[in-house]
């Protein structure tokens, strides 16, 4: 099996951000990996929430009526790309539509405005986010970075992406590895 860093699969993955990333958008950020191939890769932060904007003033913004059933779900800053454009990242069991990514049997993303309009009836998917934008590498970018101690995967889970902590997840993120926060280092290096 060939385990380099250009044949590893990410998606579906958590990628944790190692200190002294460099970029101050992913300080401590915990991104799931939505898609990975040899064409690059695109995932969503999960733990960077956007104070100013609650869900209901999207709705309000895109005209989209607010039903009796209707849940209030964060909306997350998902990354530095196309951040006006969103993406619900949400529990598969939703059915979804045509434009649905089945990332696996957990987790699923919908960046149509049907998901939305589901969640304000009270009809959408259990467990859901919003992010406004999405982190994106080209082809072999972020096998790279990973190389370069950039970033720590593990496998994700729902109570880690759907954590209702955002300031936690991080921390939550390392802990399935077995890693204390504290323990970690900026400096890469090699036995």
């Amino acid at each position: 099996m060939d385990t380099s860093p250009d044949s590893i699969e990410l998606t579906g993955k958590l990628l944790i951000a190692m200190p002294g990333m460099g970029d101050p958008r992913f300080d401590r950020s915990v991104i799931f990996v939505c898609e990975h191939s040899d064409k690059g890769a695109m995932g969503l932060i999960v733990n960077k929430p956007i104070p100013d904007l609650p869900f209901s003033k999207l709705l309000e913004q895109l005209e989209i009526p607010v039903g009796p059933g209707a849940r209030q779900i964060r909306v997350h800053f998902g990354g530095p790309v196309e951040n006006g454009r969103g993406f619900v990242l949400h529990s598969a069991g939703y059915p979804g539509s045509e434009g649905t990514l089945r990332v696996d049997a957990e987790f699923a993303m919908t960046a149509t405005l049907d998901v939305l309009e589901d969640i304000s009836a009270g009809t959408g998917p259990d467990e859901a986010l919003l992010a406004l934008g999405y982190a994106g590498w080209g082809p072999g970018q972020l096998e790279g970075e990973i190389a370069q101690n950039g970033w720590l995967t593990c496998d994700a889970s729902s109570a880690i992406v759907f954590a209702p902590d955002d300031a936690t997840k991080w921390e939550l993120a390392l802990k399935t590895m077995g890693i204390e926060a504290l323990t970690l280092s900026a400096a890469a290096g090699r036995a």
